[in-house]
């Protein structure tokens, strides 16, 4: 292995935080759209560390002031995927770029698709339309307890969501059903994700729980964790890394966070470990609860609160580590509608081994990162993204 002084890389994914529409937004049904914007100018805004590190230095940016020397090295990332989802973004930024979009329904899964899965669970399925999470089971809990049936409801990503009451039916149960869907969702009909939503409560007081989990389709193509896991590294999951990988060349996952909170307390812990590879590290509560409602202030408040956690990361790094913060795609809470929107996210590159003041510039896939990752260790990976490392380096 080529002695590059890293030992431990960590990966922190803010889920949906872009950073400016691309030039294609319009055929991804966007207009203005700039996640970062949107939320910096409220006033629960406040993020100094990814300030100095140089978020605002970022090229087209467009909001926020410049630091006179970041500490750090910082790039600007589109996406060369047909998509603008979680599973497309995270699997971008792990080296695979997907050509084909992946299927969307928005006028709800065909007849045979329902009568498919009917049987399979051998229960009536509710709803069946592009729903909101927390609407469907308003509008539908009811009569999801009065006939044992389960809401079936997707969204503008690439998924489909099985909503039912933890009381009525067991979250392993529901769990059980998400994978008996996942076998039949595939081919034609092979969404991303199909994911299982438990909540609890009485009407009209129904609350989505955590025990949320992702059943991905198996990554088509290779990654950063299947280079690093050939050579025995280790690839540590945090959040729902191992839900959209399928679990493929994880080697420890530390499960689904129950907020962002928990999800950088977790990594922290982490970081007393003594191991050589990949930390990868999702934070989703920036999409899940403040994105896709539109609630610009809890996006501000969740940023800054990210930060604090952020400057105690930094304290903690050793001289061979590298952090490396970015986005999946953007879902601007400034935009029109519920939906992710098609975005740039940033690429912030800190560590001991890191030039500081160093801009990259932008470049044309996510893959960058993977195959930036795969050159730290010396581990060869198939993509269309090329390794930055020669420019981080000190």
């Amino acid at each position: 292995m080529k002695d590059t002084g890293i030992k431990r890389a960590f990966i922190i994914v803010l889920d949906s935080f872009g950073i400016g529409r691309e030039p294609d937004a319009a055929e991804f049904g966007d207009g203005v759209c700039n996640t970062l914007r949107s939320i910096y100018g409220a006033k629960e805004y406040d993020t100094p560390y990814l300030r100095d590190i140089g978020m605002f230095n970022i090229d087209g940016v467009g909001c926020g002031t410049p630091v006179e020397r970041p500490l750090g090295s910082f790039a600007r990332l589109r996406e060369l995927s047909r998509g603008k989802d979680t599973t497309t973004g995270h699997w971008e930024i792990a080296g695979i770029v997907s050509e084909r979009p992946m299927p969307t329904y928005p006028d709800g899964f065909p007849p045979e698709v329902i009568a498919e899965l009917e049987k399979a669970f051998g229960k009536k399925i509710l709803c069946n339309k592009p729903y909101s999470g927390t609407a469907v089971i308003h509008d539908y809990g009811r009569e999801q307890k009065e006939t044992g049936g389960l809401i079936v409801y997707t969204s503008a990503d690439s998924v489909l969501q099985i909503a039912a009451h933890e009381d009525d039916v067991p979250v392993e149960q529901l769990y059980d059903y998400c994978r008996t869907a996942r076998k039949i969702m595939q081919g034609e009909h092979g969404v991303g994700r199909i994911i299982a939503r438990p909540y609890v409560g009485e009407y009209p007081n129904y609350t989505r729980t955590p025990r949320r989990h992702d059943f991905s389709l198996d990554p088509t193509g290779d990654t950063m964790m299947d280079a690093l896991a050939r050579k025995g590294l280790a690839t540590i999951g945090v959040g729902k890394i191992s839900d959209i990988f399928a679990g493929r060349s994880i080697s420890r996952t530390l499960g689904v966070n129950k907020d962002n909170n928990d999800g950088m307390e977790k990594t922290l812990k982490v970081m007393d470990e003594d191991f050589t590879g990949l930390c990868f590290v999702n934070l989703v509560d920036f999409d899940m609860q403040y994105g896709h409602r539109r609630n610009i202030a809890g996006y501000a408040q969740a940023a800054t609160d990210f930060d604090k956690q952020l400057g105690e990361f930094m304290a903690k790094m050793r001289d061979d580590d590298v952090l490396m913060i970015t986005a999946d795609h953007g879902c601007d809470p400034g935009a029109p509608g519920t939906d992710h929107t098609r975005e740039y996210v940033p690429l912030l590159v800190y560590g001991n081994r890191i030039k500081a003041d160093n801009n990259l510039g932008t470049y044309p896939t996510f893959a960058m990162i993977g195959a930036t990752v795969a050159d730290m260790f010396d581990a060869e990976l198939t993509t269309k993204g090329e390794s930055l490392l020669p420019r981080l380096l000190k």
